[in-house]
């Protein structure tokens, strides 16, 4: 059961405030190795506090065995209420830089009250004094966190973070999404319609458009995945990726696919048809959008490639 602040002991007070010195060292330490490949100036305006909150922990600490001894008893911020919760390090490994400057603001709130509330429950003079330089220290610490928060940015620096945000996006997310959403809905065109006019059946050529979309899903989820492990080039993590571009490719087999639900074959085949044309044009305009591809180049290096397909298919299947 959580304790009340006023209820622990001058050596526990001490023990939290130095437990929670290196829990936000650690944090500090941590947000800027994720950000430091990509935002070096927000990961060094982090080392600079990482190392303040060591300074910080280790003058408790000395404060703690000239009063209680070597033995700090364990007490952490999660057993003592008032306290706001904070995500695991693994929740905030996926912040974005904006977040994580919002985050280490609210830390550096949360630890200034803490202090102040501290220096004024202590009786012991010591105590009092370092719970008060600290509380000081930590006002310090909000013209930097200030500075941290993205409203208080430089605008340059705003616009570089948001380029590079960007890129990161397009490296991670379009580009494993647009090549699954490319060959799922051109690699699948051949064997769906060669089956629709083999058979003349909606119901033939929908179990194949569907077996062709999945099995094209995990292919592609898996060689995407595989490709490289994000470590020299940026591309982030890879069963992110794989995921991406697996669910991507099955959507786009599986978007011309599910017109066969209709049981009158040529319905089904003219809005297949022109599903597969609007699957195209979302691709011309994502490669216009995001790869900086003119968009009349884009249709034509997508429409040739998809008609060439759709045209194989159709004399597949009617020969």
């Amino acid at each position: 059961m959580k304790r009340r602040f006023k209820d622990l002991s001058p050596a526990e007070v001490l023990a939290l405030a130095i437990s929670l010195e290196e829990q936000d060292g650690r944090l500090y330490q941590e947000f800027a190795r994720v950000l430091r490949p990509n935002y070096p100036k927000a990961a060094a305006a982090l080392d600079r506090l990482r190392a303040e909150e060591d300074e910080h922990r280790h003058q408790l600490i000395v404060l703690f065995q000239r009063k209680f001894g070597n033995e700090i008893p364990l007490v952490r911020r999660e057993d003592v209420r008032g306290f706001v919760r904070r995500d695991s390090l693994p929740m905030l490994k996926r912040l974005d830089v904006g977040r994580v400057r919002k985050q280490v603001a609210l830390m550096e709130l949360e630890t200034q009250r803490f202090y102040n509330r501290a220096a004024e429950q202590a009786a012991d003079a010591d105590m009092r004094q370092l719970l008060g330089d600290l509380a000081e220290a930590e006002r310090k610490h909000e013209n930097l966190s200030a500075k941290l928060d993205p409203g208080q940015q430089p605008q340059s620096e705003r616009e570089e973070e948001s380029r590079v945000a960007q890129q990161l996006f397009v490296l991670q997310v379009v580009q494993p999404g647009l090549a699954g959403l490319m060959d799922g809905s051109v690699s699948t065109l051949a064997p769906l319609f060669a089956a629709a006019f083999a058979t003349r059946s909606s119901w033939q050529a929908l179990l194949v458009g569907m077996a062709a979309s999945v099995g094209a899903g995990i292919s592609m989820g898996f060689a995407e995945a595989l490709s490289d492990d994000g470590s020299l080039t940026g591309r982030g993590r890879p069963f992110l990726r794989g995921v991406i571009c697996g669910v991507m490719t099955f959507l786009g087999g599986v978007g011309h696919a599910l017109p066969y639900l209709i049981t009158h074959f040529m319905t089904a085949t003219a809005i297949a048809t022109a599903v597969v044309a609007a699957e195209l044009l979302a691709i011309a305009w994502i490669r216009n959008r995001y790869m900086d591809t003119p968009f009349l180049s884009a249709m034509y290096q997508v429409v040739i490639g998809g008609v060439l397909v759709f045209l194989a298919g159709i004399l597949i299947g009617n020969s």
